[in-house]
């Protein structure tokens, strides 16, 4: 049997799904507590604002077996500056970056305008349901998101920080993989559409669908990755 909180429109369909409604993911002690009392299994997290708020330490404690990585490793999602501050430690490539606070409006507009190439990248640093990305044609349009972002709280806490980041051309793909902490078991790769319009175009979207595998992604770079 499989439980799923807080389910969809979907979850009925089948005899084997309970949708529970009422339980909140928000409340670890509740949570972890009905987990204990229904002998659960097995727990699958699938939003990354559980996993940030640390949803699995609190089922681990409990000794809830939980798929999902603990509030310090999720914040490798759950803020960008930390993920780019990691891959540069480990010299990941990554486009060049730079980080600035809620107090650093003028500071942001002047890297801006001092950047080489007229596109860059404007990111709030915090989970923002795949939203907080702007990627802007000119630099106007990327001071104004910077001003968006940190005078007028458009992604509230997520964009209390936010990075200006290089624009990069060309094909982006997701490389996702199991790991037990020493095997890594990589998926086949996929591609996420975030534009809302057509050919590219409009502003990102939490993700307007997706495709994999994808062909035009060689082996060579997958085994490089891998």
């Amino acid at each position: 049997r499989v439980y799923v909180a807080p389910g969809n429109a979907g979850t009925p369909l089948s005899d084997r799904i309970v949708r529970m409604r009422d339980l909140s993911i928000e409340d670890h002690a509740s949570l972890t507590s009905w987990c204990r009392q229904t002998a659960i299994d097995l727990v699958v997290v699938g939003p990354e604002v559980p996993l940030a708020n640390g949803i699995a330490d609190s089922l681990a404690s409990a000794n809830v077996r939980c798929f999902g990585p603990t509030s310090k490793a999720a914040q490798i999602e759950s803020s960008k500056a930390f993920a780019k501050a990691f891959m540069h430690r480990h010299n990941i490539p990554t486009a060049r970056w730079k980080v600035f606070g809620v107090d650093e409006v003028e500071s942001a507009c002047k890297y801006i305008d001092e950047a080489k190439e007229e596109k860059v990248v404007v990111k709030a640093n915090g989970l923002a349901a795949g939203k907080g990305v702007v990627v802007a044609s000119n630099r106007d349009d990327a001071k104004r998101a910077v001003k968006d972002m940190l005078q007028n709280k458009r992604f509230g806490s997520a964009g209390e920080s936010i990075l200006v980041e290089e624009y990069l051309e060309g094909e982006e793909f997701s490389a996702l993989a199991f790991c037990d902490g020493q095997t890594i078991a990589l998926m086949p790769p996929s591609q996420d559409h975030k534009r809302l319009l057509d050919d590219n175009e409009g502003p990102n979207t939490g993700g307007m669908g997706a495709n994999s595998p994808c062909p035009q992604i060689s082996n060579d770079l997958l085994n490089m990755i891998q």
